[in-house]
């Protein structure tokens, strides 16, 4: 019985569980290795500077999330800032006509790694977001990226799954198996501190080159 469930059996009122499932979310927050999410942030900092893209994707929940963090990571930080260079993310979870041909003709396996084929340079990174870390889709492209010269960067749950041995850099969220909640909140968390950081470093740089 995970977390979540024995809450369920323990709470009589939304109020009580809602209580308890924020004590949970804030016990996974502080099990997180902050030094993962420094060595994210300096991978996306690289990829800046050299002028790569970052293709971000995702089933379902995490589907929504790699849309946010390329909006906040890209678009968003770029609209306050003028980041010159911006940072380039690219969600593979956006291009319906693309995605729904290649599931049609090619099987969905194949619908993140059938983009990559099309707009994927050496070089570039992909952020894969995935509780189980055992989606085939997700599996087949960071293999794709990792055998022509990418870089794979994952945000994981659950016990990371075949994803955490095909990751360069990963942050886990540790939640039990089936926690699919608290693990997707955490990956959102994530964008959100990312995002806030890049905002206020690039704001921080233009005030010194100007200085």
């Amino acid at each position: 019985m995970n977390n979540l469930d024995q809450a369920h059996q323990d709470c009589n009122s939304l109020a009580e569980y809602s209580r308890r499932y924020m004590k949970y979310l804030a016990s996974v927050m502080e099990r997180i290795d902050v030094a993962d999410i420094d060595r994210l942030g300096r991978e996306i900092e690289q990829a800046r500077a050299e002028g790569r893209t970052i293709f971000v994707a995702g089933n379902g929940g995490s589907a929504s999330t790699a849309t946010t963090i390329a909006n906040d990571l890209g678009f968003g930080v770029l609209l306050k800032t003028h980041a010159d260079p911006p940072f380039r993310f690219f969600a593979l979870t956006d291009n319906t006509s693309v995605m729904t041909a290649i599931g049609n003709d090619t099987g969905y396996d194949n619908l993140f790694a059938g983009q990559l084929g099309i707009y994927f340079r050496p070089g570039d990174r992909l952020l894969v977001i995935s509780c189980s870390g055992n989606s085939p889709n997700i599996l087949r492209a960071a293999e794709y990226v990792r055998s022509h010269g990418g870089r794979v960067i994952g945000f994981t749950a659950f016990d990371g799954g075949k994803l955490a041995s095909l990751c360069d850099v990963r942050v886990h969220v540790p939640t039990e198996p089936g926690e699919y909640g608290p693990a997707e909140d955490m990956h959102l968390i994530l964008n959100h501190i990312l995002a806030h950081w890049f905002l206020g470093r690039v704001q921080a740089d233009r005030k010194v080159s100007r200085g």
